[in-house]
């Protein structure tokens, strides 16, 4: 049995593929346009990949999207139709119940309540079709059900507007993808006292703050994190109770990390928190695919060693590499071992990893990631300068093992997939 999973129409356009009931591959439109957050055609870019959908006994689609003339110019609405129209089974799943299928079939628990937070997309329960940006579920086995829809509720929307209007970045969408994550980062450097209260005032008016200097930026950052921590908490109490042992997250609002890594002490009674990989649009693929093989055919869940899969693009051999330096100028190159790579970390160099499937979702993971030492205080800033060419107070995540993370944070968390962000401990 074959699924493919689809997320077409809007951004983050993806494709993802289960195969004997195993996720076998997931890959992002925007790794091989060189677009972030692309609305290209997916179903061509699959078909360039995989040839056709002959193998295939179920294509399951999220339409971000409306059949507007500017979607059209993309092949992906027509080919689906036609193939629909030929008698291949399509199933089409809504926005929200794709991220919650994502989030609790990507994980380990039995059960779990589940929240999914992001901008907005459209959803069909009863026969009625509507926007939503919040909804909640429980997940039993191999099912999920719907308890909660909101579109009033919208923290993604929030973070879009103000992130555009007040710090004039991207808000979502080429060429930049959304640039709320930097305004995140600036929280960390400001006092959110001193716009807390504006945010209580409804509507607020962005144009006041357009014109603060840099100190001024960090603290209505500070301010809005910290709203945006306090009305999700009260959210969520509401329907989390003293019977609830796990909770999932998926949407976009759930790569805001610093909120995420708060969620366990808000409820100390969770035994865990689970985040997919890719939580945000791009993972709708693989929500679709998943909500196929359980909730319609009731297929085991995997029961994962580890983690859920994370390195899902197609990987390359070493032959692809050559292939590739031949045709390179002016590069030198020999074989490396680990202990190689390790040595050159230890003198200070900054090291990028090329390995195996690359990682679906925002964050590197090991196989396409920048690497640098940490013991070295100047790092930070050296590779946010000279490497990734970004502002001074974006952070980077260290990497550490599994067993030693109760000795340096606060929190004993696995955090595989840069979901949580954690508080060092004092010494």
């Amino acid at each position: 049995m074959k699924i493919v999973g689809l997320s077409y129409g809007g951004h983050d356009s993806s494709y993802a593929i289960i195969e004997d009931g195993v996720l076998l591959v997931h890959e992002e439109l925007e790794r091989h346009s060189r677009i972030k957050e692309c609305n290209d055609d997916v179903v061509q870019f699959y078909l360039d990949r995989n040839g056709s959908f002959d193998d295939v006994d179920v294509i399951a689609f999220t339409n971000n999207g409306e059949k507007t003339e500017e979607c059209r110019r993309n092949q992906s609405w027509n080919i689906i139709d036609q193939l629909g129209r030929d008698g291949k089974q399509l199933v089409q799943v809504g926005h929200q119940r794709s991220h919650a299928a994502n989030a609790f079939f990507s994980s380990n628990f039995p059960n779990a309540l589940i929240f999914t937070i992001d901008g907005g997309g459209w959803d069909e329960e009863d026969g009625k079709t509507f926007p939503s940006a919040w909804s909640v579920w429980t997940g039993e086995d191999t099912k999920i059900k719907p308890h909660d829809f909101s579109y009033q509720f919208n923290v993604g929307v929030m973070w879009n507007h103000i992130t555009e209007q007040v710090y004039k970045l991207s808000g979502g969408g080429p060429p930049f993808g959304c640039q709320a994550g930097t305004v995140m980062a600036m929280a960390a450097m400001g006092d959110s006292d001193r716009f807390y209260d504006d945010f209580k005032t409804a509507p607020l008016n962005l144009a006041k703050y357009v014109d603060l200097d840099e100190q001024g930026k960090f603290d209505f950052a500070a301010a809005l994190q910290r709203f945006t921590e306090e009305i999700l908490r009260d959210a969520m109490s509401k329907w989390v109770t003293e019977d609830t042992e796990y909770i999932c997250l998926a949407g976009g609002v759930a790569l805001n990390s610093v909120m995420t890594g708060k969620v366990m002490s808000w409820f100390p009674h969770v035994k865990d928190v689970y985040i997919p990989p890719v939580p945000y649009d791009a993972g709708l693929a693989i929500g679709n695919a998943q909500y196929v093989l359980h909730q319609i055919q009731d297929h085991p869940r995997v029961k994962w060693d580890d983690n859920a899969p994370a390195y899902l693009g197609i990987p390359y051999t070493t032959s692809d590499v050559m292939d590739a330096l031949a045709e390179a100028e002016g590069i030198e190159y020999e074989s490396a071992s680990v202990n190689d790579v390790c040595k050159l970390l230890s003198n200070e160099m900054i090291v990028s990893v090329f390995n195996g499937g690359s990682e679906s979702g925002r964050r590197a993971l090991g196989n396409r990631s920048i690497l640098a030492d940490p013991t070295n205080p100047k790092i930070k800033d050296i590779v946010n300068e000279k490497v990734k060419h970004r502002q001074w107070f974006r952070p980077f995540a260290p990497s550490i093992l599994r067993e030693e993370v109760s000795n340096w944070f606060t929190t004993d968390k696995c955090s595989p997939y840069m979901g949580f962000v954690l508080k060092f401990k004092e010494e």
